[in-house]
């Protein structure tokens, strides 16, 4: 039976890395909210795809662009706090 501070412990170390995962992509969309929530004040035009396309294509380039930083902190979670728990260390 797992005890309860290896199990609060594990799912505070799961949320920081979801944190740490989410990071980039979620500024980037921030950013990119921003400056075309800025460009559509200055100039007055409110089109619905202009917010959605950018701020979609922005998330998608540094999803690519930081896929590998995603996998290996997952895959370091994994090794280091999972797979120990699971084997019943």
């Amino acid at each position: 039976m797992m005890r309860e501070v290896v199990f609060f412990d594990t799912m505070r170390q799961g949320l920081w890395v979801a944190v740490m995962i989410s990071a980039p992509m979620l500024t980037v969309a921030l950013i990119a909210g921003i400056t075309i929530g800025l460009f559509q004040a200055l100039t007055s035009v409110q089109e619905m795809t202009l917010t959605f396309v950018p701020k979609v294509g922005a998330m998608l380039i540094v999803f690519w662009v930081s896929m590998s930083f995603m996998t290996e902190a997952l895959v370091a979670f994994f090794t280091t706090r999972i797979i120990p728990i699971i084997a019943g260390g």
